[in-house]
């Protein structure tokens, strides 16, 4: 079976998408879908290469029973268009600067994250960075939400 590989991409790979990727991995092993789905992480931007993510997201995400002390940031690239099926933004910037970066071809999906759990009114999972403890919580239940509507799309795909 060929694997379906997933990228979680928001602006400096230390808060949302980290949190996106541990939290997946997490329902992807649960659904017994490890072998098939290859998850992974990037940030638009590169001031976090090689940092862990935001302590502040690793506490938050600890509480809800995911670790995320040894993923690290990285950039997107060009070759994550080749490598990856779905390509998916936390927000709307960075999928307009994931289009930018589109190379012509590609035909996995690019697009919102969020856009995989239609019962949200939002589409978009805020950036916790400037925010609270509250912002961080938030935003894993935003995830946690998307990766049930994602891993349902995947499944289908199967």
């Amino acid at each position: 079976m060929r694997k379906v590989g997933v990228l979680f991409v928001c602006l400096g790979n230390i808060c949302r998408s980290p949190t996106a990727e541990a939290v997946f991995r997490s329902k992807v092993s649960e659904a017994g879908l490890e072998a098939v789905v290859e998850i992974d992480s990037a940030g638009t931007g590169d001031w976090h290469i090689g940092r862990a993510p935001d302590p502040r997201a690793q506490k938050q995400a600890a509480k809800s029973g995911y670790d995320l002390s040894d993923l690290r940031g990285r950039q997107v690239s060009s070759d994550d268009f080749h490598k990856f099926d779905y390509i998916l933004a936390m927000d709307h910037q960075n999928l307009l600067d994931l289009k930018e970066m589109q190379p012509p071809g590609f035909e996995g999906h690019l697009g919102l994250f969020l856009d995989f759990d239609t019962k949200l009114p939002i589409d978009e999972v805020p950036d916790p960075y400037s925010m609270g403890g509250a912002a961080f919580r938030n935003a894993i239940q935003l995830i946690e939400l998307g990766c049930d509507g994602l891993l349902a799309d995947i499944k289908q795909r199967l």
